[in-house]
């Protein structure tokens, strides 16, 4: 979570005080048990993700829609019947947009991980718990593929080339990698009721650069 969303996330709960404490004190009557107000436990958490550098906003964008539809249902300005006919195209409809334009903004890095994947280590964890460390070896990259399963890869004291490119699928699973803090690190992410989580800080002056391309169904994938 960075600085910002901590700030937007530290002004909800402000309000929310507030107008508990002035309704305790008779000062003000606002009902916070509005009809649908339950609906803000989507909308409020999407919009903030919203402003999170680090999180996918395919997720967040979908999530604020739906949360936003559900609102107006509640209050009587949408039938919800229309609502759930339309949900599930809605939502391919904006991961599949999702997949097209993220493949032509970040074509660079899936070119150049495309280009060098043949030759990569693969690291399989199906039903099972794969945790690799790579402390003082030489390692140009991994294709990590966890199905059911984990993989924890290491690379913060690993010997690394000007470029390491490494290929990340989670299918109902999870994969953890962990990297040198002072090495630039470039992420493609693709994620279908999944996620990426990017704790890397952006190292413009790096000599060395760190390129992943993740794709999580049902699983998630975190970078440190």
């Amino acid at each position: 979570m960075n600085t910002l969303s901590k700030t937007m996330w530290g002004l909800v709960l402000i309000i929310i005080g507030v107008i508990i404490g002035l309704n305790s004190l008779d000062i003000t009557n606002i009902n916070i048990f509005f009809e649908g107000w339950w609906t803000l436990f989507i909308i409020i958490p999407c919009f903030i993700g919203l402003f999170n550098e680090r999180e996918g906003k395919i997720g967040n964008i979908i999530g604020l829609i739906i949360g936003v539809a559900l609102l107006c249902s509640s209050r009587g300005f949408l039938p919800f019947d229309m609502i759930a006919k339309l949900i599930v195209p809605f939502i391919l409809v904006m991961i599949g947009l999702s997949m097209i334009f993220k493949n032509t903004l970040q074509k660079n890095i899936s070119e150049k991980i495309h280009q060098s994947k043949d030759g990569l280590e693969n690291i399989v964890a199906t039903f099972t718990e794969q945790k690799v460390n790579k402390e003082d070896e030489s390692f140009e990259g991994a294709n990590l593929d966890a199905v059911f399963g984990g993989i924890t890869l290491d690379i913060c004291h690993a010997k690394l080339k000007e470029e390491t490119f490494i290929k990340a699928s989670a299918i109902f699973g999870g994969i953890t990698i962990i990297t040198p803090k002072e090495i630039e690190v470039k992420v493609k992410s693709t994620s279908i009721f999944g996620g990426v989580s990017n704790h890397t800080k952006h190292q413009a002056s790096s000599k060395k650069t760190i390129y992943i391309e993740t794709f999580s169904l049902f699983g998630g994938v975190d970078i440190k």
